[in-house]
């Protein structure tokens, strides 16, 4: 599966071209090493433009995020329905959460893979841009809805797929500091979540 990619576009409106110019500029190079008239040289606007739009950076970044969150959360669903969809009835049952460790796979192997677009901008800016913060929670929230959507519906299934979750997360980390990385996250990813799966089934059983 694809992984998910932005770039400008010259017949998008000028605030969806100058969005999807900040999707590719922020995440691929960080939200604060990224100056505003890289982006509008990218976006192919005018500084007037850009801030008629958006008037400041950091509104910038908060619609950066926002979208950021819509497009890869609706890219990382439609992986895991699609690998759901390519397991047995066994597998379904007794190792309900690999489709996530397929998803990862696509996404760290994909040239434009730069981490969590969340985490590094939290990394950058902290809490100096207002509702950063709530965004990424918000991020990981939805995320974790996701993972527990590949499991029963129980008592177990929360707890499970935030552990699942922060399994991703720390993938995700790792898979960051470098190509020779890859690997080791997804093996680790992987082992993480077969233990998951032996957890979810065994809370189930009882």
């Amino acid at each position: 599966m694809q992984a998910p990619s932005s770039s400008a576009s010259a017949e998008l409106p000028a605030r969806d071209r100058i969005l999807r110019a900040a999707q590719t500029l922020f995440y691929g190079h960080g939200v604060r090493a990224t100056g505003i008239d890289r982006i509008i040289a990218e976006a192919g606007v005018t500084k007037v433009t850009v801030y008629r739009h958006f008037p400041s950076k950091d509104d910038l970044i908060r619609a950066y995020l926002v979208q950021r969150h819509d497009t890869w959360m609706a890219w990382f669903k439609a992986g895991l329905t699609a690998y759901r969809a390519a397991q047995s009835p066994t597998e379904r049952r007794t190792r309900p959460l690999m489709p996530v460790l397929e998803v990862a796979r696509d996404w760290f192997g994909a040239p434009t893979f730069r981490g969590c677009a969340f985490a590094n901008a939290i990394a950058e800016v902290g809490e100096s841009v207002a509702s950063v913060a709530e965004i990424a929670a918000r991020h990981k929230a939805e995320l974790r809805d996701a993972i527990a959507d590949l499991l029963p519906a129980n008592a177990a299934a929360p707890g499970i797929a935030w552990a699942a979750t922060l399994a991703l997360d720390g993938a995700i980390m790792n898979a960051q500091t470098g190509a020779a990385s890859i690997d080791a996250a997804l093996q680790g990813l992987n082992d993480l979540l077969d233990a998951l799966n032996q957890s979810h089934a065994a809370m189930t059983r009882d």
